[in-house]
């Protein structure tokens, strides 16, 4: 699961929970794994990450080194930040561990990097 994925991911569903976000992670297993670097892309999506959310998730992982607490002013005209953004969004893979609901404390597995957020039919 890559930390992209992890971003947009919550527990909403779940009965009594209000927001379900952000899903912490205890990781078991981590890769990283070399991804073209498409820069529009990444610009694009930036617009979309909640940059708090994937600091601390970085950060949960131990992959803090280089990566901006904050989105730097003319991101989409700056390749260095839109590279590190690329590595921390597309090459950090969770291969396997949990993600954890803030809520409630319901952990979803994660494994061979695909994240099972089904909830049981009680939990809905």
């Amino acid at each position: 699961m890559k930390l992209l994925t992890h971003n947009i991911l919550t527990s909403k569903c779940l009965k009594g929970v209000t927001v379900g976000y952000p899903l912490g992670i205890v990781a078991k297993e981590v890769k990283v794994n070399e991804v073209d670097f498409n820069p529009e892309f990444i610009s694009r999506m930036i617009q979309k990450v909640d940059w708090p959310a994937l600091c601390k998730a970085a950060e949960n992982l131990g992959h803090t080194d280089e990566l901006p607490q904050t989105v730097v002013d003319d991101y989409e005209n700056n390749e260095e930040f839109l590279k590190k953004a690329h590595h921390f969004l597309m090459e950090i893979e969770v291969m396997n561990g949990d993600l954890i609901c803030p809520e409630t404390g319901r952990k979803f597995p994660v494994t061979d990097g695909i994240p099972n957020m089904l909830a049981n039919e009680d939990e809905v």
